[in-house]
């Protein structure tokens, strides 16, 4: 998560909502990211899906099945659907999102026995830390 939250630190430095993942297999980086939807003008650039779309790219499927998913804020449900799509094993978030989330606070997706895949979810993972560079990119910009 120290590596996600190094992602963020950039994106907010860049003037991005920052945001930042990591993807893991087998103890191997395959992607670090952060948001680029200013930047790119890509209303899909979220971290999380640049980083699924790096991961697969380095792998030899677009099936992510073995590795884990490290973000600093709660998906959305874009991106919530696009790990179901990926088959991602596992998602480590860091804060809630109460306005967005996808996968605890507003919806469930990653957990709906209804859709062909579940991924494992661990959550609260350097919280306030995650939490406290989203407040102080959003106080400054009100």
């Amino acid at each position: 998560m120290r590596l996600a939250l190094e992602e963020a630190t950039k994106a907010y430095a860049a003037g991005e909502v920052p945001v930042g993942a990591i993807i893991v297999r087998n103890g191997e980086i395959l992607a670090l990211t952060g948001n680029l939807r200013e930047s790119s003008k890509d209303p899909s650039a979220h971290a999380e899906v640049l980083a699924l779309r790096a991961a697969a790219g380095q792998s030899d499927s677009w099936r992510l099945s073995d590795a884990t998913l490290y973000v600093t804020k709660e998906p959305c449900i874009m991106c919530s659907g696009t790990m179901i799509n990926a088959r991602i094993k596992r998602l480590v978030y860091g804060c809630s999102d109460a306005k967005a989330g996808g996968v605890d606070s507003l919806y469930h997706i990653l957990s709906d026995s209804r859709l062909n895949h579940q991924v494992e979810v661990s959550s609260g993972v350097l919280a306030e830390e995650c939490a406290s560079l989203l407040k102080l990119f959003f106080s400054e910009r009100r």
